[in-house]
């Protein structure tokens, strides 16, 4: 009916099934690149609210970017929800968190 009346049409999808743009993977390489805060003040006590603006690259549809080409990362969200969901994370995404230093 949204196709027929409306003209709207199904978002498109990758070969995984996920939707262009919004993989899980790319999402966390995005989040671990915000980690840049780590670099700067040696450590990720990281208050909730911290955010952090990237230089946007291909693939970063669904991000909030700014007229300059900068994605906004919730990095502070990030850090916290990592913690709090550690237990079930993979163990390589664990790994690169041990890597940046994170304090579980």
């Amino acid at each position: 009916m949204l196709e027929s009346g409306l003209g709207l049409e199904p978002g498109g999808k990758n070969e995984r099934g996920e939707r262009a743009g919004r993989g899980h993977d790319a999402k966390w390489a995005l989040n671990l690149a915000a980690a840049q805060f780590h670099a700067r003040e040696g450590h990720l006590r990281v208050p909730r609210k911290r955010v952090e603006h990237l230089e946007a690259e291909a693939g970063t549809a669904g991000r909030q970017k700014g007229a300059d080409g900068v994605v906004v990362v919730r990095l502070g969200t990030w850090i916290d929800n990592a913690r709090r969901r550690g237990n079930k994370l993979t163990e390589q995404r664990r790994t690169d968190l041990d890597v940046l230093g994170l304090r579980w």
